[in-house]
C-alpha cells in the first residue's frame, strides 16, 4: 500500500530539526503556560466549564443571534452576507470588491479565508493580496501554507527568514529579529496606504451589540480594518455569543488558551463603517457570514459541540502528535486535534480520515480547551463511523479486510476452547518469523505496521489461566 500524502509529510516533519526544536519550545511555553494561567482565574479552571455552556448555549440559539446580529449591524450602516459554502464566500468578497473599485487588499490573520481558498482566488481576479500579520506574511512570502493557528511561520527558522527576505524584499541577509521585523513593517505600511479593501476575520461576534471583535498582539490586523476605504470581514456562522457578558468570559479563555496571556494586545470592535466627520474608518462594511459544512455538524447531536471551538490553538501546543509532525502534515487549514475532528466533517471523513486516525487519543487536548471541548469523544466517533460506515455522512467502510479480522476476533475470544487453540497455533507458527530473546522484529501482512518500529513479545508456551491453573495444582499436591 502506497504511503498517504499524510504519512509523507509526517515523516519528512520528523525528520527537520529545526521544526523539531520549535514545536518543542512552543509547547514547552504556550502548553504549559496556559494550564498554569487557567489556576490563576479568580473563578479557577471551573471557568472553561462556563465557557463552555456558554458555546452550547449560542450553538442551541444560533438562529436567533445570526439574525439579532444582521439587523444591528444592518442598523449601523453595515451590510451582511449570508454565504453557504466556499465558493459564494469568494464570489461575494470579489464583488464587493468590484463594486467599490478595489484592486488591492490587505488581509488581517483569518483561519477562515485559509479554509475556503480565498487569497488565490482574489489573485486569480487580479486583487493583489497582502497578509499583514508578521507570520502569514512570511509564510505568503515563501509560498506556503501556516502551520499553527496562532504562530502560522513556527517551522521556519530566523535564517530562512533572513534569506527570504533577502530575495523576496531586496534586502541584505541577516538573522536579527529585530532587523527582520523592521523590513517587514516598511513593506507592509506602504501596502496598508495604498490599499482599497481590508479584509480581517472574527474572532467573535456579540448578537446584542451587533458588532465583531478581532484580537491580536501586532496591530496590524486594526490597519487592516480601519485604514482602507473597505472592509470586508469574514465570519464562521458558530462564531457567536449572545451578550457582552459572555463575549468578556471567552475573550479571556480565548487569550490564556491560545498565548498563555490575560488579555491579547490589540482588541477591536467594529460594528459597522467609520462615523461621518471621522478620518479613521472604512466607508463600507461588509461581513460574509460562512456556512461551508457547518449547518451539517450543527444538525448532528454527536458533533455538535465541535462548533463551540474559538480556534485558540490550545489543543495543538499540548498534542503530542502536532508537537512531532507539525501542521502542513494535515494539509487543511486546520491542524492539531481540532483539525482531526474539523477537517474530515467539513471535507469528508473518508478522504480526511488519517487526520482522525492519526491522532493517539491520549486525551491532552480536552483539558487543555479553554471551553472543555470533548475531542476525544469525537475522534472516536469518527473512527467508529470510519470502520463500521455511515450513510448519513457519506461515509464507506475504510478496509473490509479490518472488518473481517475484528468480527472473527470477537467471535473467537467469546469461546475458551477456540481462544486456547488460536493461542496455540500462534505460538506454534511464530517460531518461522524473524525475531530473538522472545522478542518478534517483523509481522506478516497487516500486522506489518506494528513492527516498524517496535519489537512485538512473543506468544508465552502457556496462557496466564493456564499456568494459574497449573500452579494451582501444584500448590494442592504439596
Amino acid at each position: 500500500m502506497k504511503p498517504s500524502t499524510y504519512q509523507i509529510r509526517a515523516e519528512a516533519a520528523i525528520k527537520d530539526p529545526v521544526l523539531q526544536a520549535a514545536l518543542a519550545n512552543l509547547q514547552q511555553r504556550l502548553g504549559r503556560g496556559a494550564a498554569d494561567g487557567y489556576r490563576r482565574f479568580p473563578e479557577g479552571p471551573e471557568l472553561r466549564l462556563k465557557g463552555h455552556d456558554i458555546r452550547m448555549k449560542a450553538i442551541d440559539n444560533l438562529d436567533i443571534l445570526l439574525e439579532a446580529l444582521a439587523d444591528r449591524i444592518e442598523k449601523n450602516g453595515g451590510h451582511v452576507h449570508f454565504a453557504p459554502d466556499a465558493r459564494t464566500a469568494v464570489s461575494r468578497c470579489i464583488e464587493i470588491a468590484r463594486l467599490h473599485g478595489a484592486s488591492m487588499a490587505v488581509k488581517g490573520k483569518s483561519m477562515l479565508t485559509e479554509e475556503i481558498g480565498l487569497n488565490p482566488a482574489l489573485e486569480a481576479a487580479g486583487i493583489e493580496t497582502v497578509e499583514t500579520d508578521l507570520g502569514e506574511y512570511i509564510v505568503q512570502l515563501a509560498g506556503e501554507a501556516p502551520s499553527h493557528i496562532i504562530a502560522p511561520a513556527i517551522h521556519k527558522s530566523r535564517e530562512a527568514v533572513g534569506r527570504l527576505f533577502r530575495d523576496k524584499l531586496g534586502i541584505p541577509f541577516t538573522d536579527d529579529p529585530p532587523t527582520l521585523t523592521l523590513a517587514a513593517r516598511q513593506a507592509l505600511r506602504k501596502k496598508f496606504l495604498q490599499a482599497d479593501m481590508g479584509i480581517s476575520g472574527c474572532n467573535l461576534a456579540c448578537a446584542e451589540t451587533g458588532h465583531i471583535t478581532t484580537l491580536s498582539n501586532e496591530g496590524n490586523i486594526r490597519m487592516a480594518t480601519t485604514l482602507p476605504r473597505v472592509h470586508v470581514a469574514f465570519m464562521g456562522m458558530e462564531r457567536i455569543v449572545a451578550d457582552l457578558k459572555d463575549h468578556a468570559i471567552l475573550f479571556r479563555l480565548l487569550s490564556m488558551g491560545a498565548a498563555a496571556q490575560d488579555m491579547a494586545g490589540y482588541v477591536s470592535y467594529i460594528g459597522g463603517p467609520g462615523e461621518k466627520g471621522r478620518i479613521d474608518g472604512p466607508e463600507a462594511f461588509h461581513l460574509i457570514i460562512v456556512d461551508n459544512g457547518r449547518s451539517r455538524i450543527l444538525a448532528d447531536t454527536d458533533f455538535r459541540e465541535m462548533l463551540c471551538c474559538i480556534r485558540c490553538g490550545a489543543c495543538l501546543n499540548v498534542c503530542p502528535v502536532y508537537g512531532k509532525i507539525g501542521g502542513h502534515a494535515y494539509g487543511s487549514a486546520y491542524s492539531g486535534p481540532v483539525g482531526a475532528v474539523v477537517t474530515p466533517l467539513l471535507k469528508g471523513i473518508n478522504p480526511a480520515c488519517d487526520l482522525c486516525l492519526g491522532e493517539s487519543l491520549c486525551g491532552a487536548c480536552m483539558p487543555a480547551c479553554p471551553v472543555n471541548i470533548n475531542i476525544p469523544r469525537m475522534l472516536l466517533l469518527l473512527r467508529a463511523k470510519l470502520a463500521e460506515g455511515d450513510a448519513s455522512w457519506d461515509v464507506k467502510i475504510k478496509s473490509r479486510a479490518e472488518q473481517a479480522a475484528f468480527t472473527m476476533w470477537s467471535y473467537l475470544i467469546r469461546s475458551r476452547t477456540l481462544y486456547e487453540i488460536f493461542l496455540k497455533c500462534a505460538y506454534i507458527g511464530q517460531k518461522i518469523l524473524p525475531g530473538k530473546q522472545n522478542m518478534l522484529s517483523c509481522l506478516p501482512f497487516a500486522g506489518k505496521g506494528w513492527t516498524l518500529s517496535r519489537d512485538l513479545r512473543q506468544v508465552a508456551s502457556q496462557s496466564f489461566i493456564q499456568r494459574f491453573n497449573n500452579d494451582g495444582a501444584r500448590r494442592k499436591r504439596k
